[in-house]
């Protein structure tokens, strides 16, 4: 079962299923979004850009320095800008896999909806 947790708000360490080859010394504060099957088929690229996102967005002071993430989202945000075409729409096939997987999994609503405003969020065109 998926984990069960806010992506926005930090998991202490030793409460979330961590994939293989991860290391055991993450701090608490950290967070962490969970682990995507890749049965799912998503693009590897737009989970390892989630998983930044959540990390830099949601850990704590002691965990990420804000402004230096704050920086880095900002740029993760001018690259997601310039998908166009067929990535683009692979993009919002795989949100879209990526919802349907969220609510078979039962997570909660404000999973969803980080999910679901993820785009607009990076101010990622919502045309074709």
């Amino acid at each position: 079962m998926a984990d069960q947790r806010n992506p926005l708000t930090p998991n202490p360490a030793g409460e979330r299923s961590e994939p293989a080859g991860s290391c055991g010394d993450v701090p608490d504060g950290a967070a962490v979004f969970p682990l995507i099957p890749e049965e799912l088929g998503i693009h590897p690229l737009l989970l390892a850009t989630l998983h930044a996102v959540v990390f830099f967005d949601g850990s704590d002071a002691e965990v990420v320095n804000d402004p230096a993430a704050s920086e880095a989202l900002n740029y993760m945000a001018t690259y997601l800008q310039r998908l166009h075409g067929s990535d683009l729409k692979r993009i919002r096939e795989d949100m879209d896999a990526l919802l349907a997987f969220a609510k078979q999994e039962g997570w909660p609503k404000e999973e969803m909806q980080f999910l679901q405003d993820f785009l607009k969020e990076f101010g990622v065109s919502t045309g074709a």
